[in-house]
Parts: structure tokens; C-alpha cells; sequence
């Protein structure tokens, strides 16, 4: 990891990436005003998503999970938007269904539009 880097005021660039977009910007503005490309202000964002949460225990880590190729295909355009590839974009909605406990809601949702 490497050095904190100053910028626009905060102690670093996730913590300006993260204070801009508590405004409202979008990832394009903010990596314009912080002079990043696009997918370096969602890793840094990811990035402080991560340091908030709890550490994973090591058996918990690195399970393979497959997605068929039409959902990764789908779900392409969402990740280049964010500068990121459809797998992490796939990851990144998996944990915060888990973490925010949304899952029952994300089911019981799909039941009510099969019905």
C-alpha cells in the first residue's frame, strides 16, 4: 500500500474521492477534480468500503462462484460505466446485498414479479 497523497484539502485521495462523492458528484466529475482516471475513483471507493468493513475470516476467502456469460454480458455496460470489469461489479452487488441484509428483500421481490 502506498503513501497517503494529499489532496484538495483531505488527507488523501479516498477521502476526497469519498467526501465529493458525498455531495452528489458523479464518478466523472470527481476524477476530473481530482485529476484521476474514472476506475481509479471506484477502486478508491471500493477501497473505502472495504476498510469500514470487517475483516473476512481466511476459510471465507477465495470461493470460486460462477455467473453465466449473459449475466456478465448484462451487467457490462453497468461496469464500464464505473470503470470496472462485470466480475468485480458482480462481487461488489453480491456483498452489499450480504452486508446490507437485503437478501430476503431482493428474493422476496423477484417472487412478487414471478406471481
Amino acid at each position: 500500500m502506498g503513501a497517503r497523497k494529499p489532496c484538495l484539502g483531505y488527507q488523501s485521495r479516498t477521502d476526497a474521492v469519498v467526501a465529493l462523492r458525498a455531495t452528489g458528484l458523479t464518478t466523472r466529475q470527481i476524477a476530473a477534480k481530482v485529476g484521476i482516471a474514472e476506475n481509479t475513483v471506484t477502486a478508491l471507493e471500493h477501497s473505502a468500503g472495504r476498510q469500514t468493513r470487517a475483516p473476512r475470516p481466511a476459510e471465507q476467502l477465495g470461493r470460486t462462484v460462477l455467473f453465466p456469460r449473459d449475466i456478465l454480458d448484462r451487467l457490462g455496460p453497468h461496469a464500464a460505466r464505473r470503470g470496472i470489469h462485470p466480475n468485480s461489479l458482480a462481487r461488489m452487488i453480491v456483498e452489499t446485498v450480504v452486508d446490507d441484509g437485503l437478501i430476503d428483500s431482493v428474493l422476496d421481490d423477484l417472487e412478487h414479479l414471478d406471481a
